[in-house]
């Protein structure tokens, strides 16, 4: 194959890849599907993801920058008003989300728990919005401080349930599972999120 052949096919494959966030969402409240199976939920993972993809997607000449501008705020508008709190059919608690929200209403899906490394996906997702979105609109300036906001309020000092390190989460019929963030893992960006937090950050003993 050649190498022009090759960057077609990865060009295609990024065009197919980038579109998933267009179609499998809510443009309404901005989530995305976990998969494209009947009566499937949203992912807060890849609510994250979109959020960072959509920049790329100006880049690249995928979509306008109005519209991912749109879609932007339309999430983090969501995440910032939606239910929040110990309520077992809540949004989120504690600044996080949990793992699975119904497409429509965003409320929790299947007594899913509060994912403390989803939600750092869907954090990181809206401060790579709040860094692409510079410019001094109203609506860019809006999602720079609803990123800020929705970072201020994660409680990583909670979500350490009087451990070194990070729980996987909290269901409020259980309280914090058992099980741990350790070890070099996907976790390194909850780690980096959580010990820059201004607000509610982790000690330095955490990360080691």
């Amino acid at each position: 194959m050649s190498n022009s052949a090759i960057q077609d096919d990865l060009a295609t494959l990024q065009r197919e890849t980038f579109d998933y966030f267009i179609h499998e969402a809510n443009p309404a409240n901005g989530l995305i599907l976990d998969k494209t199976e009947a009566n499937w939920p949203a992912s807060i993972a890849a609510t994250g993801l979109a959020l960072t993809c959509y920049p790329v997607g100006v880049e690249r000449g995928f979509m306008s920058r109005r519209a991912a501008m749109e879609r932007t705020l339309a999430t983090l508008r969501f995440f910032w008003n939606s239910p929040h709190g110990p309520e077992p059919d809540a949004t989120g608690y504690r600044g996080f989300y949990y793992h699975f929200l119904d497409m429509q209403t965003g409320r929790r899906a299947w007594q899913c728990e509060l994912s403390t490394i989803d939600s750092t996906f869907l954090l990181a997702g809206a401060l790579a919005a709040a860094a692409f979105f510079d410019a001094n609109t109203q609506d860019e300036v809006e999602i720079r401080t609803l990123a800020d906001a929705l970072y201020r309020r994660a409680d990583w000092r909670w979500a350490q349930d009087g451990g070194e390190t990070v729980s996987h989460g909290w269901t409020p019929e259980r309280g914090f599972l058992k099980y741990r963030w350790e070890g070099y893992d996907e976790a390194l960006l909850l780690y980096v999120l959580g010990l820059g937090s201004p607000t509610h950050p982790l000690p330095s003993t955490s990360y080691a």
